[in-house]
């Protein structure tokens, strides 16, 4: 059973169909939507502030979702796929969107629906990613347009691999 912790009256609450990996710990005041799934040590800490996450979200392996005390919450949208070892900070992630791994998303920065941040890319504070364009490098600048439904076919992916650890 994944680590799920109360923190200061706020219990995360999940929708119907999720997968939690065994060591994965959701903290506090986390929201989740139906059909998502959390990987091995992977960590959402509501701590605090809010972090809210839509349907059909993959946060894979030894990634971290968090957020800044009173000034930035996290919101991720539907059909988002986070890849492993990422790090989301106090920032918006737009449905349909591609996380690659080891990236890391820093305050205030806004990731555009079914837009690709490539593996390892830095995106600075504040930084703004438009609808379906592919960032990477440190720190992140516009690489290209993505190809239509470049991004949003990985939560499919993880969608059918969470039904074989249930």
């Amino acid at each position: 059973m994944a680590i799920i912790k109360e923190v200061l009256g706020k219990t995360p609450q999940f929708g119907k169909d999720c997968y939690l990996a065994e060591n994965s710990a959701i903290i506090g005041d986390v929201v989740m939507g139906d059909g998502c799934s959390v990987w091995f040590s992977a960590v959402i800490r509501g701590d605090v502030n809010t972090i809210r996450i839509g349907n059909n979200t993959n946060i894979q392996d030894c990634s971290c979702v968090h957020a800044t005390y009173k000034t930035g919450p996290t919101n991720i949208g539907n059909n988002v796929t986070i890849g492993h070892n990422v790090t989301v900070h106090a920032c918006t992630i737009h449905d349909g969107a591609l996380i690659g791994m080891g990236s890391t998303l820093l305050d205030g920065c806004e990731i555009g629906e079914g837009a690709v941040v490539a593996a390892g890319a830095l995106v600075l504070k504040g930084t703004k990613i438009g609808e379906h364009e592919v960032w990477g490098g440190v720190p992140a600048k516009f690489i290209k347009k993505a190809s239509a439904g470049q991004a949003e076919s990985f939560a499919e992916h993880y969608k059918m691999y969470a039904t074989w650890y249930k």
